[in-house]
């Protein structure tokens, strides 16, 4: 699974990164929410990803297989 963050979409809410931070962090200088660099999605933390994604106010997150 592949974690991505629309930036013209993102309002920089933060509720992904609380939700899946280990996926998930902002980029304070830009406002907006990024993929971390060596976010890895598995069994342990799927079902936070797609809550981040579920979640976004704005849609601004995408999970895909």
């Amino acid at each position: 699974m592949k974690a991505s963050v629309n930036k013209d979409t993102c309002i920089g809410c933060a509720l992904c990164s609380g939700i899946a931070e280990d996926i998930f962090e902002m980029d304070y200088d830009a406002g907006k929410a990024v993929v971390k660099k060596n976010a890895k999605i598995g069994p342990d933390n799927k079902e936070r990803a797609k809550d981040a994604e579920k979640n976004c106010p704005v849609g601004a997150i995408g999970i895909k297989e």
